[in-house]
């Protein structure tokens, strides 16, 4: 396994705990979080893919669009799965049983598809440099979705972290 690779393991990681249990438990919600992780996420992955995008068969071109449809999916349905409430810090987040179940999936999901991934292209460069990218777009999916039923709902956001 190349460094690369094991980096973009470690990123991952990280980033899934660190949401993940931020979800779980609870946390107050600022525009700042919603959106930078998943931009830096998104950017790191464009950068990555870069690199490989022009050796890269129109089939696993498809198969990484496939990957991230889905993948916004999951993102829309765990930000519309977590409870939105007003505190006098501004909006909280905390997830539900729906919510465990839902990044369970997506990370099934993920696992499975570059394990089929590498099943149909042995030394695909594709799927190995998208992995921090297919996390952004389906945490960017499910902050977008949050920051739409907080506007919708008319909850304000936090102004900062407590």
């Amino acid at each position: 396994m190349s460094a690369h690779v094991v980096l973009a393991v470690l990123v991952a990681a990280f980033v899934l705990v660190r949401v993940v249990g931020r979800q779980l438990t609870g946390s107050i919600v600022t525009q700042r979080a919603l959106f930078v992780m998943p931009g830096v996420l998104l950017a790191l992955g464009l950068f990555s893919l870069s690199s490989v995008l022009d050796i890269a068969t129109p089939a696993q071109i498809a198969f990484l669009v496939l990957d991230c449809v889905v993948l916004v999916g999951f993102g829309l349905a765990r930000g519309a799965s977590l409870r939105l409430t007003a505190t006098p810090e501004g909006l909280w987040q905390k997830g539900t049983s729906a919510t465990l179940v839902l990044w369970l999936l997506t990370i099934g999901i993920r696992v499975a598809g570059a394990f089929a991934s590498a099943a149909i292209w042995p030394h695909n460069p594709v799927s190995q440099a998208s992995l921090v990218f297919t996390i952004g777009v389906t945490i960017a999916a499910q902050s977008a979705t949050i920051y739409r039923r907080a506007q919708k709902l008319h909850l304000p956001m936090a102004t900062q972290r407590a």
